[in-house]
């Protein structure tokens, strides 16, 4: 009797386990309600936030704009043309997929110099650090991230995912819900499976 308690204690942590992981990533609208726009000050806004790996960027912006995921130096010297990924869909996420600085600006002649450029200092998951700043980086290395769904490899193997929605709607987390409904699905299977055959 204590074995089948045991193990049905084991199956209960496993369907929450689950559950619970999908729901760790936040979602942070860049911008807040003004979003991706010339003359705000992004070191405010990501003063006070912490990023973590499996969080994602949401920019909203309207048309004449891109999101451009840039080298440290170009972020610091607001260089185009040398962008790692770049999307002008006019909602763009980014998934936080690597711990170390990403750093974003718009491309539009301009925009950058106008303010219009992020710097996010993301934390591995799990870990505690203090809240990111958009600070004039020191040269360093770049991060890298794939365009219209493929995966690129940086150098330190790290990967950064750009989804590209297909109308300028707010991205949602449905994908997210779905996977998880399966996950959830799948353990409770496996979790009766281990409690009725043994």
């Amino acid at each position: 009797m204590a074995s089948f308690h045991s193990r049905s204690v084991f199956c209960v942590i496993l369907v929450v386990l689950c559950t619970a992981v999908p729901i760790l990533g936040k979602g942070h609208t860049v911008g807040d309600s003004s979003g991706w726009a010339i003359g705000m000050d992004y070191s405010t806004w990501t003063s006070g936030k912490t990023f973590s790996v499996g969080d994602s960027l949401v920019f909203n912006y309207g048309g004449g704009h891109t999101v451009d995921e840039v080298s440290a130096s170009d972020y610091s010297t607001c260089t185009t043309g040398n962008a790692i990924t770049s999307d002008s869909s006019g909602a763009t996420t980014v998934a936080l997929k690597t711990a170390g600085t990403h750093y974003f600006i718009c491309s539009v002649p301009g925009h950058c110099g106008g303010g219009m450029k992020l710097a996010v200092t993301v934390a591995a998951a799990g870990s505690s650090t203090t809240p990111s700043s958009s600070e004039t980086p020191s040269s360093g290395g770049t991060t890298t991230s794939p365009a219209s769904g493929t995966t690129t490899t940086s150098p330190a193997g790290g990967t950064t995912t750009v989804y590209k929605p297909s109308s300028n709607s707010t991205p949602d987390s449905s994908s997210r819900i779905n996977i998880s409904l399966f996950v959830a699905i799948a353990g409770a299977c496996v979790a009766l499976s281990v409690m009725v055959f043994t």
